[in-house]
C-alpha cells in the first residue's frame, strides 16, 4: 500500500496550484477502512488562505465519511523531503496521534510517527 500511496501523493503534487512559492506538495492519506484521499497545495495570493496537501486530504476523507486514518504520504520535490508543517500536524492529530508519516523527495523519505512531530498535542482528550 505504501507505493500505491506514494504513487497518488505524486501525481497529485503535480496537480497543486503554487505560483507564488513554486513548492508542490501532495499527499496521500490512507483511511483504516482501505480508502485512499488526496490532495495538493492551492496557494492563494492573501498567503494565510493557502491550503496545504495534508489538510485537503483530510477535508476530503471527511467528506466521504472517513475519520480514522493510518498512514499519510507527503511528497516534495526537496531532499531531504519536508515534514508536514505545525497548522497540518495539528489537523492530522485529531484523528490519532499514531498516524504513520512517511515524507518523500526525489531521492530521500524519512519516517515518523504523529507523536513524534507533534509531542504534548492537544488533542480531543484534552477537552475532557
Amino acid at each position: 500500500m505504501a507505493d500505491e500511496l506514494e504513487a497518488k501523493a505524486w501525481a497529485v503534487r503535480a496537480l497543486a496550484h503554487a505560483p507564488y512559492s513554486r513548492f508542490r506538495v501532495g499527499a496521500a492519506l490512507l483511511a483504516a477502512d482501505g480508502r485512499v484521499f488526496s490532495g495538493c497545495n492551492v496557494e492563494n495570493a492573501s498567503y494565510g488562505l493557502t491550503i496545504c496537501a495534508e489538510r485537503g486530504a483530510v477535508v476530503q476523507a471527511v467528506a466521504a465519511g472517513a475519520t480514522k486514518f493510518t498512514r499519510i504520504v507527503v511528497a516534495t520535490d526537496i531532499d531531504p523531503p519536508a515534514a508536514p508543517r505545525g497548522a497540518c500536524r495539528q489537523v492530522l492529530r485529531e484523528f490519532g496521534p499514531d498516524l504513520v508519516v512517511d515524507s518523500v523527495g526525489p531521492h530521500s523519505r524519512k519516517q515518523w510517527r504523529l507523536w513524534e512531530l507533534l509531542p504534548e498535542a492537544f488533542g480531543p482528550e484534552s477537552l475532557g
